[in-house]
């Protein structure tokens, strides 16, 4: 049976009925945009509506069964994070980061089917119409259809278009003794051996090629070289000379200074609620940090930020 008609079955929709809704479904998205982290460009955010949203969930079940992510990638899956992306290259002294450009609107159905079909999985012709148009969406009335930032379904769809690719790059590093993640579209490469990363942007470049139908590239102003000599950052976390993992210098600085103005309630309810978010990720990097918080200004006042208590009272 086609994952089309399972979907119609477990909706309790005819296949006339759940085509007709699918067909309508690149449309059914709310745009907005968001400033970059560069602060320069913007970023398209798509939300698809509630209704698209529970099938797009149900398909996700459903290719599942079929469609495999490799363990390179430690984003959007189960037992995944990027504690656990940053533990994979802690104990390395060089390190190789890399971007892709544009990611998700990079992802089409065309590239979706070509990838699936080079595994092996064979999508039937009204499958393929079904998913085209419950997965992807049009910016604008006559734009190509392209994965959207803000679907449920994209972050799985985009690992798995990576699976290959990931599948290759990760063999030609375990040859080479280097570690190698991915991270949504955050690339890292990690290596005791000196200079033998040099090399890698040529061959990502020419396996994006071969296992990506030149869909997707590397944004090479993205592209850093570091060692144990500099800062190493991946995705956000530090990695220390002592091999350990850390938020950084300025993050504690900031969290230090949040609960020192919390404490005496100078705090607002929004900076207090993004103190909370910053402890909890804190906890999760580096608990000895929070556990010397709570030392300095008490399990008290830490339990209440805990508590999004409102920083306006005093404790």
């Amino acid at each position: 049976m086609s994952i089309f008609s399972t979907l119609a079955d477990k909706l309790l929709m005819s296949e006339g009925e759940l085509l007709r809704f699918a067909l309508t479904m690149p449309r059914r998205y709310k745009k907005y945009e968001i400033l970059k982290r560069n602060g320069m460009e913007m970023r398209l955010i798509a939300q698809p509506s509630r209704e698209s949203k529970f099938i797009q969930r149900m398909i996700v079940d459903e290719l599942r069964n079929v469609l495999r992510v490799h363990k390179a990638a430690t984003a959007y899956e189960k037992e995944t994070g990027i504690r656990l992306n940053a533990l994979r290259h802690l104990n390395s002294r060089y390190l190789l980061k890399m971007d892709f450009k544009n990611f998700f609107p990079s992802i089409t159905p065309e590239l979706f089917f070509a990838v699936a079909k080079s595994s092996g999985v064979e999508f039937e012709q009204v499958d393929k119409v079904f998913l085209e148009h419950a997965l992807f969406f049009r910016s604008t009335r006559r734009a190509r259809l392209r994965m959207s930032i803000g679907a449920p379904s994209s972050p799985f769809l985009s690992n798995f278009v990576m699976n290959t690719f990931d599948q290759a790059m990760m063999e030609f590093c375990v040859e080479r003794k280097i570690s190698y993640t991915r991270y949504a579209d955050d690339l890292t490469f990690t290596t005791n051996d000196k200079n033998i990363l040099f090399d890698l942007p040529k061959i990502v470049a020419a396996l994006l090629t071969e296992h990506c139908f030149k869909k997707i590239r590397i944004n090479s102003s993205k592209t850093v070289f570091s060692s144990k000599r500099f800062n190493r950052h991946v995705t956000g976390i530090v990695l220390t000379n002592n091999n350990e993992l850390s938020i950084g210098r300025e993050r504690k600085r900031e969290i230090a200074s949040l609960i020192n103005s919390f404490r005496y309630g100078a705090l607002q309810e929004d900076a207090a609620m993004r103190l909370k978010g910053l402890i909890a990720h804190a906890h999760h990097i580096e608990p000895n940090f929070i556990a010397r918080m709570r030392q300095k200004y008490s399990d008290e006042v830490v339990n209440a930020i805990l508590r999004e208590q409102m920083a306006g009272r005093a404790l």
